[in-house]
Parts: C-alpha cells; structure tokens; sequence
C-alpha cells in the first residue's frame, strides 16, 4: 500500500523537475537576452556574453565586478534579494571619486550622506556607530576619500555574504548553463 502512495508522488516529482529545469533554461536564456540587448549598442572587447567570462566571475567579487555583464546580473541578484543599497553605495562612490569640483563634491556628499549613510536613510547601508560618525564630519569638508571607510566595510559585506550566495544563485548557475549548452551547439 504504501509503494502506491510514493510512486505517483515520485512521478510527480520528476514531472516537477524537470518543469523546473526547463524553466531555469528559459530563465536563463531570457536573461542572457535581456544583458546582451542592454548592451547591444556599446562595443569593444566585451561586445558578447560568454561562458569563459562568465565562469570568471566566480574568481573574485572584483572579477564580477569588471564586468559589464556581471556588474548588471550581480545588481539584478541583489534587487532580487532587495539588498541592492550595497552595491549602489559602492557604484555611487566610485562615481564620486571621479569628481574634481568642489562645488560639486560637497553637494553629493551631502546626497551621499542623505541617501545612504544617515541613520534611517531610503538606503542605509550598515556600517558601524563610529564610521557613520565619521562620515558625518567629513561631509562638512569633503574630500574624494571621505566616503572610504564606508566603502570598504560595504565591499567586505558583499564579499563574504551577498556574493558566495550569488555564486550558489539560480540566476548565476541557469545563466552558466545556458551559455555552456550554447558553446556545445557551436
């Protein structure tokens, strides 16, 4: 009696597997669409997904991060497991090292600060007590480093937590496999 029970059980199962690795190949076609239209107008040496980049990405959270197409799959992981201000505190702060006016550096200093560093901000990053006082008394006389602590508490964030589970990711591992499924196909 108790075989009947399990073997439609099992049968469903498979049924659902393989439901569920036809849709992560979708899933994973449809995003290599998706990042390859978002970049379809620019050119250069990263002109095209491929595997052998994509695989590179798994060497390092700075490997991931050169990449065009891995800096956007990583910030679409993130808004998927709404932790997105990391990432975006990073990207803005390498924005505004690049900034040589001083008009301008305080003034994005002072959006910075109100953005993600101010406690109860839209997109507090966590940072401790010290740092975001800091913070707080650079922005009064700004600098292109004044946002560096910060910055490399929030890169070590991403390194030890949200890029090991992007590594372990459904979005990450259907995207590999529908990249090595097209190179075999030639």
């Amino acid at each position: 009696m108790p075989s009947l029970i399990v073997e439609p059980l099992n049968t469903q199962h498979f049924i659902m597997d393989r439901d569920d690795r036809n849709r992560n190949k979708n899933i994973g076609k449809n995003f290599m669409c998706r990042l390859q239209c978002m970049f379809s107008h620019s050119s250069g040496s990263e002109s095209r997904l491929s595997l052998e980049d994509t695989q590179q990405w798994s060497q390092s959270l700075e490997r991931l991060l050169e990449s065009k197409y891995g800096l956007a799959t990583f910030r679409n992981f993130l808004k998927s497991e709404y932790s997105d201000e990391n990432i975006e505190f990073w990207l803005t702060c390498e924005d505004y090292k690049k900034i040589k006016s001083s008009f301008r550096m305080s003034s994005r200093a002072k959006k910075v600060y109100e953005q993600f560093i101010k406690a109860e901000s839209p997109k507090e990053i966590n940072i401790d007590y010290h740092t975001r006082e800091q913070i707080k008394r650079n922005v009064k006389t700004p600098t292109m480093h004044c946002f560096d602590d910060a910055q490399k508490i929030v890169y070590g964030l991403m390194e030890r937590d949200s890029y090991p589970r992007f590594l372990r990711s459904d979005i990450y591992r259907t995207l590999l496999e529908s990249l090595a499924t097209e190179a075999t196909k030639g």
